[in-house]
């Protein structure tokens, strides 16, 4: 159901994109010529060679569209990410497009003309987009079109099944429960829907909620329950979908290698390896640096309120994890009293922690206090973005009840990650933290980064686990 819906959206997207892109140029030339907003100085140009690059368009726009994700068949998780998505494939785009152009001689097209039709092209993709999916969740929102769905399972891998059909209206399915044989889940609520039983009780509440699909996310060691909830569902004629154990996919993800004809399976292979390692370092050594010089004014000031507080010393050294599992000082703002663990010993903040300074909270509101980890970055200890470092402590703690958790340590910690800008922050869930990181880990590319990094501009006010 959901991929015949997919199915249907991606082709409704193309349609936007396209209409969009025909308008976006249509609408430059209209502008660059007749209008002559800009001084024309070589005459008025025929628009048939503008006409002939519809078919160019046809053909470019939904490849680049769809190598870039934009045609996934269910919108972006914000519409910054949906406007971020859609310029750089606009980018990429117009980009392949010149390249083409360069080696056409019978006709020159305005330069000036295509920077306006890349801008016009962008909003109205943007624009196009925000309302196709505002009337596809209208019309899969309908009666006629909705359907009822079970989750066998209610962990945190079917609770995070129930948000993300919660938060997906456009996909028509309405979550009747769970079932789960936790007796401690009994007539619990989760995301608004109850418990409605145990595994066994499948067929009597199939029947009784009218249940039209059914979702197993049970953990990667109840296979065996999986295996036998299958076979009772197969004859009640339900539309199945299995939901793998995220955590554990993504930390079994392998890579084969060739040893002299004899197959060997890699499974710490990551893209963050060999050329890409350098690359990403000079950008964090560029980048960081750059940021040193331009926000020197903003840290003089923050350091100054810090300094009048008083109470301890500007700065504030902690030993954090980092690269392969090594130590490193990670350097902050001071947002606590001094010797803040002294009765209490290591542990995490907490909403309106009352070790927290007045300017202490204020930095930990926006993330201020973390700037001067650009100074690591520099050093070489940190990335800009990467899994946040955590303490000695705090890494024994997780590494024995999760056993991925040292996984993350492949790679440099960051000042912003991943999950990060999906709000995994202060208290949240550890599984879900490392989820996140994880696939940070195993889908690294420098456009990630730099989306992590605009996504963190743009969200930094409204942290809600920020304290």
């Amino acid at each position: 159901m959901i991929g015949e819906k997919a199915r249907i959206n991606r082709t409704g997207l193309v349609a936007v994109d396209l209409t969009a892109t025909y308008l976006a140029l249509f609408l430059a030339f209209h502008l660059r010529f007749d209008l002559a907003i800009f001084p024309v100085t070589k005459g008025v140009p025929p628009f048939a060679p503008y006409v002939a690059l519809f078919p160019i368009i046809t053909l470019i726009w939904p490849v680049v569209f769809y190598f870039r994700g934009l045609l996934q068949g269910t919108p972006q998780r914000s519409r910054v990410e949906e406007a971020f998505g859609v310029t750089i494939a606009v980018a990429l785009a117009l980009l392949v497009l010149n390249a083409g152009l360069a080696f056409y001689r019978d006709f020159t097209y305005s330069r000036l003309l295509l920077a306006v039709f890349a801008v016009l092209d962008v909003a109205f993709v943007v624009v196009g987009r925000l309302a196709f999916w505002s009337a596809m969740a209208r019309v899969w929102s309908s009666p006629r079109h909705r359907r009822r769905a079970l989750i066998a399972g209610a962990g945190e891998l079917g609770r995070t099944v129930a948000e993300k059909l919660a938060g997906h209206r456009e996909l028509g399915l309405d979550l009747v429960g769970f079932l789960d044989d936790d007796p401690g889940k009994a007539n619990a609520r989760f995301s608004g829907a109850p418990v409605l039983g145990s595994l066994d009780d499948l067929e009597e509440v199939v029947k009784a909620q009218r249940v039209d699909q059914l979702y197993v996310a049970l953990p990667i060691g109840a296979q065996h329950k999986a295996m036998r909830l299958l076979k009772r569902a197969e004859p009640l004629l339900l539309a199945v979908r299995v939901v793998p154990d995220l955590l554990q996919y993504y930390t079994l993800r392998a890579g084969v290698e060739d040893l002299d004809g004899l197959p060997v399976i890699n499974l710490s292979q990551i893209p963050l390896a060999g050329w890409n390692t350098l690359v990403k370092r000079v950008v964090d050594l560029v980048l960081a640096s750059l940021a040193l010089v331009v926000l020197a004014p903003l840290l003089a000031v923050i350091a100054l309120l810090v300094a009048i507080e008083g109470g301890g010393a500007v700065l504030y050294r902690q030993l954090r994890m980092g690269l392969d599992g090594r130590p490193f000082r990670i350097v902050k703002f001071r947002t606590m009293v001094a010797d803040a663990e002294a009765e209490t010993g290591p542990r995490f903040a907490v909403p309106n922690d009352p070790r927290t300074t007045r300017v202490g909270a204020w930095l930990r509101r926006f993330s201020l206090d973390e700037l001067p980890q650009l100074v690591n970055v520099v050093r070489g200890e940190m990335s800009l973005v990467g899994p946040r470092p955590e303490r000695p402590e705090f890494v024994a703690r997780f590494r024995e009840r999760y056993p991925e958790y040292m996984a993350r340590h492949r790679v440099r910690a960051g000042i912003t990650g991943w999950a990060q800008v999906h709000d995994l922050r202060g208290q949240s869930s550890i599984r879900k933290r490392i989820a996140y990181d994880l696939y940070y880990i195993d889908n690294w590319t420098l456009a990630l980064d730099f989306k992590i990094l605009w996504l963190t501009v743009a969200r930094f006010w409204r942290h809600r686990h920020a304290y």
